[in-house]
């Protein structure tokens, strides 16, 4: 799947991903290729995107995903990378 993170100033993160781990604001819940579509209000805490084994993980200041035809679009106040 494709995923995309943006904020107000820049696009932070471009590109594929097997699964992608977000701060829900009912708990944490992850998005897996060919999830059903979803938009969903997302808390501070810790995204974690996976691709090849790799991970990558970025802490988020609130925002909202929105999962739909296997693109994923986070839309975030702040963001800062580990």
């Amino acid at each position: 799947m494709t995923l995309e993170i943006l904020t107000p100033d820049k696009k932070v993160f471009e590109g594929d991903a097997t699964s992608v781990t977000l701060p829900g604001a009912l708990g944490s819940f992850e998005i897996l290729n060919n999830h059903a579509p979803i938009i969903s209000t997302l808390n501070d805490g810790k995204l974690t995107v996976r691709e090849g084994g790799k991970e990558d993980i970025f802490f988020i200041k609130g925002g909202v995903v929105e999962a739909l035809n296997n693109k994923v679009t986070v839309l975030a106040e702040g963001i800062t990378h580990k």
